[in-house]
């Protein structure tokens, strides 16, 4: 039979203190080091997912700033509208947009919305004028061209989302605005995805009986800021 010696009570005490003052057991400079490697990438990881928050909501407000300006400035040309009217307002909306990149990756829609002068069976809203600005060439309009309406009643309920749509009266016009936006992230899309932001806006014209748009200063037909145009203000 094999006996095994078990080592004293005492003798075990002895052993715990000198493993508690071994200079590796009382070494803790990695501490810090080993918790940082632990919580960096969780803290890295919320502070990256902040700014890009905080950047696309940055965005949103820019580009129905860019809506609201372009409709309210628009219906600001009193008297008649021009062309040059036209390049002045899209200067405006890039000037706006130009902290995210906002002219190259947008499309802007311009509508002058009137009553058609139509009645009974044709009577509804004709969109008289259209005029677009941007370089992003995915979208158009989502309630329809220049000339729609005119001698019908295919946009007798006006323009807008279903359920909130926009027209105008026999007494005014009305200028309406579609903006998207491709959103370009801070970081990285792997936070949100492909985000398109969508905005619209609507002013009546002010002080405006002729809602026709004009040409006084001539430009020529290729400088025109027509929805067949991709281009920015240069």
């Amino acid at each position: 039979m094999i006996h095994h010696k078990i080592a004293p009570i005492s003798a075990l005490r002895n052993l715990g203190k000198k493993l508690t003052n071994h200079p590796l057991v009382e070494d803790k400079s990695g501490v810090a080091l080993i918790e940082f490697a632990f919580t960096a990438p969780i803290m890295l990881t919320v502070g990256l997912t902040g700014m890009e928050t905080a950047n696309l909501a940055v965005a949103h407000l820019q580009v129905s700033q860019v809506a609201m300006l372009v409709a309210d400035n628009a219906s600001r040309v009193r008297e008649s509208i021009d062309e040059a009217d036209i390049r002045e307002i899209f200067t405006g909306a890039d000037l706006t947009g130009r902290a995210i990149d906002f002219s190259p990756n947008a499309r802007i829609i311009l509508s002058n919305l009137e009553h058609n002068g139509e009645s009974g069976s044709d009577e509804g809203q004709w969109i008289r004028w259209q005029r677009c600005y941007g370089g992003n060439t995915n979208y158009s309009s989502s309630y329809g061209d220049e000339g729609d309406g005119e001698d019908d009643s295919s946009l007798s309920a006006g323009v807008g989302p279903a359920g909130n749509k926009i027209a105008a009266t026999p007494a005014a016009g009305i200028n309406f605005v579609e903006v998207v936006y491709d959103y370009k992230p801070l970081i990285s899309d792997r936070f949100f995805g492909n985000i398109i932001i969508r905005y619209e806006s609507a002013f009546v014209a002010r002080e405006r009986d002729d809602h026709a748009l004009r040409n006084a200063s001539s430009i020529s037909s290729s400088d025109l800021w027509t929805c067949n145009r991709y281009a920015v203000v240069s």
